[in-house]
């Protein structure tokens, strides 16, 4: 019998995974299942991974760090994240960005609200499938990433932005 209240159950390997700028994620609640909501993505950063600077003015974003450490940057500065830490982003496009700079894993649990980032994550994840992983993004792939963050309401900066 289907729970009336439709109460969702995610065991740990249920989920769409993504590659990232050399991060793992995992779609662990989409907007799909949420009307459009919110959704949960769990993400798996090794030691020098993590976002380039970036924006987003009308998501509400929010991280818990559960394995490991990553710096949290923005334009007031830095914080080292620890295991237990968590970082809100409020809606209003304040740039920020992170980076794994230890030498372990760093696992965060990151909440979007409304949804939406994630099916940016997982078209990226596509278009560069498409490309040699060895290699830059080339111009053709690069304006194809600008016009899907555009359309996902990103904002991307230089990596060195916030230094």
């Amino acid at each position: 019998m289907e729970n009336p209240r439709n109460i969702q159950t995610i065991s740990d390997t249920d989920g769409k995974h993504v590659s990232i700028a050399r991060n793992t994620y995992r779609i662990i609640i989409s907007g799909n299942q949420t009307d459009g909501k919110f959704a949960v993505i769990e993400m798996n950063v090794p030691p020098g991974g993590g976002p380039n600077p970036h924006a987003h003015a009308a998501i509400h974003e929010t991280f818990l760090v559960t394995e490991g450490e990553v710096e949290f940057r923005n334009e007031s500065g830095k914080f080292l994240a620890k295991k237990g830490a968590f970082i809100n982003i409020p809606l209003g496009g304040a740039i920020h960005s992170f980076k794994n700079t230890s030498a372990e894993k760093a696992r965060l649990i990151c909440t979007v609200m409304p949804s939406g980032l994630e099916q940016f994550f997982i078209e990226v994840d596509a278009l560069m499938q498409q490309q040699d992983p060895k290699s830059p993004p080339d111009q053709t792939t690069k304006a194809k990433l600008d016009a899907l963050a555009q359309q996902y309401g990103q904002e991307l900066f230089p990596p060195d932005f916030l230094d």
